[in-house]
């Protein structure tokens, strides 16, 4: 959430970014409340100085007759206040993030930049076959079955399908580990507060599994409970960074999603994920030199694994509400013909940490917003399409990627 003191002097700018980010925002109307609201803080203040002003006077009759009068006035003003603060934060939760000066302006995906690619995409002589058919003949998936135990998007993965899910859970988990990542398991379900100070509320409710409990929901991602962990707390900046490689199940209606990759592994209501999580001090370069890191850590996962990819610096468009930059790596997958996403990596500046509240305090003592940033480490099933595509051989069999070979015991799925 952005300040209302940032929008006040960077007005056209926030406007700007909104419209670059295809959002409709009241850039007036809030600040027009604003003032409302500032107007009657400072009434406020006046009546409660001279309630203190009063309360010391000897006349009794004075104190009591206009004691009621500012006690009645005072009430007026604090609900009118309370109804217009409501306002103003409903209108400030729909106002997106501003990117930064690097991040190309474009509407939508046709914006954005390629930077680099890596690794050779497979060259086969024989007819490739797609995850489905490679999963069902090698009976690693059950799509089938999983529809009508799941219903749309269900599957099971099966025999070494679910072992080399292990694998690659294991493998990346550790290996974050071994670079000074603090390991945790989030919770799945989360309340409002989480979703909401991600940003994931208000503009992607549609895509979230609600629960009968009050005030429950089920995790997109493990970056939403991992960000909030610090939630309405002061850390102290010498203790900063704080780094997280985060596991975690997801969960996703895909309500954005209809029509698209309705076959297969690539979109699914249920996976699993590790994520990397940071919260830093609000320093933009050290941000971007973070943002940089997390990116070096999953492009070095994706080369373990001897898998070809891509990464591309997101336009405006196509980069979501609270991220200032964001780069998104898609790996090649050979039935798709094309690249498709596997990791996305983003700097959220102090956005969603002031919806969350959670500061740090420097060493003269005074306190400002964090800064948080999030990247994709692994996220399986879909990882696992490029595996058995990229890896496939004649005879129908799987090489498994070399790093994986001690954990699966083989080097090689087959019937």
């Amino acid at each position: 959430m952005l300040s209302l003191d940032y929008i006040r002097e960077n007005k056209q700018k926030v406007i700007d970014a909104a419209r670059n980010k295809n959002r409709v925002v009241e850039i007036d109307k809030i600040i027009k409340l604003d003032d409302e609201r500032r107007l009657l803080i400072q009434k406020i203040q006046v009546l409660r100085e001279e309630r203190n002003k009063v309360s010391k006077e000897k006349d009794f009759e004075k104190i009591k007759v206009r004691g009621k009068e500012i006690k009645e006035n005072l009430k007026k003003l604090e609900d009118q206040l309370k109804i217009v603060e409501n306002k103003v934060n409903s209108l400030l939760s729909f106002v997106p993030n501003i990117p930064l000066d690097e991040v190309p302006v474009g509407k939508d995906a046709s914006s954005n930049v390629e930077l680099r690619k890596w690794g050779d995409i497979p060259k086969f002589d024989f007819t490739p076959k797609s995850h489905i058919d490679l999963g069902t003949s090698l009976d690693l998936i059950d799509l089938e079955r999983g529809a009508k135990v799941s219903g749309f998007r269900g599957y099971f993965l099966k025999n070494d399908g679910a072992l080399l899910q292990f694998a690659l859970l294991y493998y990346v988990f550790t290996k974050l580990i071994k670079k000074g990542y603090t390991p945790i398991i989030a919770p799945a379900v989360v309340k409002s507060l989480t979703l909401f100070g991600c940003g994931q509320f208000p503009w992607s409710e549609q895509d979230v599994y609600k629960l009968n409990d009050d005030d429950s929901y089920l995790a997109g991602t493990a970056e939403q409970p991992v960000t909030s962990y610090y939630s309405g707390e002061i850390l102290s900046e010498k203790d900063l960074p704080k780094k997280f490689v985060a596991f975690s199940p997801c969960y996703r209606k895909e309500a954005g999603a209809y029509g698209k990759d309705t076959k297969g592994l690539y979109r699914v209501h249920e996976f699993m994920k590790i994520e990397q999580v940071i919260i830093t001090n609000n320093d933009i370069i050290d941000a971007k030199k973070l943002h940089e890191e997390l990116q070096a850590n999953c492009e070095e996962i994706l080369k373990d694994l001897k898998l070809p990819y891509r990464v591309i610096l997101m336009s405006t468009g196509d980069m979501g509400e609270p991220q200032i930059k964001k780069y998104d790596t898609e790996t090649w997958m050979s039935s798709r013909n094309e690249y498709g996403e596997t990791m996305s990596n983003s700097i959220m500046g102090d956005f969603q940490t002031r919806r969350l509240k959670i500061k740090f305090r420097k060493k003269d003592g005074s306190t400002d917003y964090c800064y948080s940033l999030n990247n994709t480490a692994l996220a399986t099933p879909r990882i696992l399409i490029a595996i058995l595509e990229n890896f496939q051989q004649k005879d129908g069999s799987i090489n498994i990627p070399q790093v994986l070979q001690p954990l699966m015991g083989k080097n090689k799925i087959s019937k």
